[in-house]
């Protein structure tokens, strides 16, 4: 039997999604842990957590930080929790089902079966999978990933996916402490130094659905970090010997 992988949700007022998404996660045939990772959520995120661990006994587990302190730095703390506690698979998520839990499944299941190092829920693999976003944000995201394809090189359509499944190999190999970014330029330095190490990376095709319920935390402060960190990024690659 597999060990179980642990997935890592980041939160910051999500109190109005985070009992049903983790009633989905863990009803999934596949057994998935869960660590939030809640950045001092005014609105009582951490406390409802609290409140269903007895009710996941051993499977939900919380790090409450005080203040927002940023996307990538909460994956990179959940990143070193998942280690230290020695799951050989950890993913990551949103808290407000814009990724549907259900793909949890094939994106664990891609690096099992198929011998994925880093298995992406891509929104731009076949075509454009996305519900419920304006158009203009979807150009937006869309074309942020041909913008990353074009001055970085790697292969990977849907370069700022924050839907992912990491082995344990890669986290213990790439150096992902070291990334300074906390938006999109996190996930697509991520995916960057996992290629740039020779990693396997399959995207697997889902549908992105935007929020229904809580308040999205994009920024254009957000978009505007990814544009000037790609080309940092690239830069600063020519420098460096990965291996």
């Amino acid at each position: 039997m597999q060990s179980p992988a642990l997935v890592v949700i980041p939160t910051y007022n999500e109190i109005e999604n985070i009992e049903a998404l983790l009633q989905r996660i863990f009803a999934l045939q596949e057994r998935f842990d869960v660590l939030i990772i809640d950045d001092g959520s005014p609105d009582g995120t951490a406390g409802l957590v609290k409140q269903l661990q007895p009710t996941y006994h051993e499977r939900l587990f919380l790090v409450e930080r005080k203040g927002k302190l940023g996307l990538g730095t909460a994956y990179i703390r959940g990143f070193e929790w998942g280690l230290e506690k020695k799951y050989d698979y950890i993913c990551e998520m949103d808290a407000d089902f814009s990724h549907d839990p259900d793909d949890l499944v094939q994106l664990y299941r891609t690096c099992i079966d198929k011998k994925a190092d880093l298995a992406v829920g891509s929104r731009y693999i076949h075509g454009v999978t996305v519900v419920n976003w304006p158009i203009s944000r979807v150009l937006m995201s869309y074309f942020a990933s041909v913008y990353v394809r074009t001055i970085t090189g790697m292969p990977v359509q849907d370069a700022t996916a924050g839907f992912k499944c990491y082995s344990h190999k890669v986290l213990e190999t790439i150096p992902y402490k070291n990334v300074q970014f906390l938006g999109y330029a996190f996930q697509i330095e991520m995916k960057f130094l996992t290629w740039k190490y020779g990693f396997k990376i399959i995207e697997v095709p889902i549908i992105f659905r935007d929020r229904t319920k809580g308040t999205s935390k994009m920024s254009t402060g957000i978009f505007t970090e990814a544009f000037w960190g790609v080309m940092m990024m690239k830069v600063k690659s020519y420098f460096k010997s990965y291996h």
